[in-house]
């Protein structure tokens, strides 16, 4: 570790998933490998031809963009249209009204993470993650020297958050817990009653909660998509959120960081300074992006939105049967929304296979498939997939992992 502005530095030490992904892609062979790379790694499904998005969205922004009304700067809290927009949008799934000047647009949901810690910093604190989470959360809070504790999801329980980890972990200078629903990278829906409770034991704890819901409404199990802010007369509740993944336009970076508080805790005229002095200094996305977003929130594209889900419950389907047959893998938990799922690795039936890491190198060399090892996304030997591809490169890639397997089991299993 080094001393970093007068604190401890431990940025260094911590997993990202691109850099994990861009030392798996370097080990891919391609002298002795012929095989095409299929990647299983990224939440970017738009490099698939079956995901694209509606024409609503592609319409707006080239009306925007063609009127010439939008060359210039935007406030650095958003336009104010944008922001109406967002607020209403937002608002038809709440039990209260959200106005414009509780949104603040984001250049993707990244962007709102990084404000969020940046807005909690404060010598001594410490915040609540998700294990395993999205590393882009410890990364963040690094920077800020913000303490990360985390608390565990079971995965037998469907990765329902362990309330009484969450009050075993939290004191007087917890800042702030992180619900991620839908959940990447478990693809859990949460139900009513659960976010209930989670929201009683904010309140109980005298802390905040971070929502990010970035992958809000992308659900195709049994459960329905329930936003944290439904519980925002209960506990403070900041929603994070973007166009990225419902309207596969992740390279728009649209997001956005809403303060849902009927109870008016963000509207102290010091916290409400605080937060658009510190959107002063960021750069948020092009203005015209932000000018098409009522349009797009406006016009919802339902056949669209259903031909998604259609796509992303098939290949939960595919990923969800193919991995029975392949033993030394596991789903504790069919995945109900988002793009993303946990399986669990069994290192006692392969032979040379040491660890999730090891494991993900060697399939990119000898197979050229990417896959994420567990331990980027804080679960060691476990391993992340995600399943937002088109449905021949899904099964090709699960084929060969089955190969992998083959070639690597203990000899007993192999008879």
């Amino acid at each position: 570790m080094e001393i970093s502005n007068g604190g401890i530095d431990n940025t260094g030490s911590i997993i990202t998933i691109k850099g994990m992904l861009s030392l798996l892609m370097q080990s891919v062979d391609d002298e002795k490998n012929e095989k095409k790379v299929i990647s299983l790694a990224m939440g970017d499904p738009t490099v698939h031809s079956c995901f694209h998005t509606t024409h609503v969205a592609t319409e707006a922004v080239a009306e925007a963009l063609l009127s010439e009304k939008f060359n210039g700067y935007a406030p650095t809290v958003g336009l104010p249209l944008t922001r109406r927009a967002i607020a209403e949008y937002l608002s038809r799934d709440l039990p209260y009204k959200l106005t414009p000047d509780d949104v603040f647009v984001t250049s993707g949901c990244t962007q709102a993470i990084d404000v969020a810690m940046a807005l909690l910093s404060r010598p001594g604190a410490n915040i609540l993650l998700p294990r395993p989470g999205f590393p882009i959360y410890e990364l963040s809070a690094a920077f800020r020297h913000i303490e990360v504790r985390h608390f565990d999801l079971l995965p037998d329980k469907g990765w329902e958050v362990d309330l009484d980890d969450i009050e075993s972990l939290a004191d007087q200078n917890t800042v702030a817990l992180v619900i991620i629903n839908p959940g990447n990278p478990c693809g859990n829906v949460y139900s009513y009653q659960h976010l209930q409770k989670i929201a009683e034991t904010a309140n109980k704890l005298k802390t905040l909660v971070i929502a990010d819901e970035v992958y809000g409404h992308l659900v195709f199990g049994d459960k329905p998509f329930v936003p944290m802010g439904v519980f925002g007369s209960t506990v403070p509740i900041l929603i994070l959120g973007s166009l990225s993944k419902r309207w596969i336009v992740p390279g728009w970076r649209l997001g956005w960081f809403v303060t849902a508080d009927p109870c008016g805790m963000f509207r102290k005229p010091k916290v409400v300074e605080r937060m658009k002095k510190y959107f002063d200094i960021l750069g948020g996305p092009a203005t015209f992006i932000q000018a098409a977003v009522p349009s797009i929130l406006q016009q919802p594209d339902e056949v669209f939105f259903k031909k998604t889900l259609n796509l992303l419950k098939q290949s939960v389907d595919i990923c969800y049967n193919k991995i029975k047959e392949i033993p030394c893998i596991s789903c504790p938990h069919k995945p109900e929304g988002s793009m993303a799922v946990m399986l669990k690795l069994n290192l006692s039936l392969l032979d040379d296979i040491s660890d999730d890491i090891d494991f993900c190198f060697k399939l990119a060399k000898e197979e050229s498939v990417i896959i994420l090892p567990g331990t980027a996304v804080g679960l060691k030997n476990w391993l992340r997939v995600t399943f937002a591809v088109d449905p021949y490169s899904l099964e090709e890639c699960l084929d060969r992992i089955k190969s992998f397997y083959q070639r690597h089991a203990k000899q007993l299993q192999r008879y």
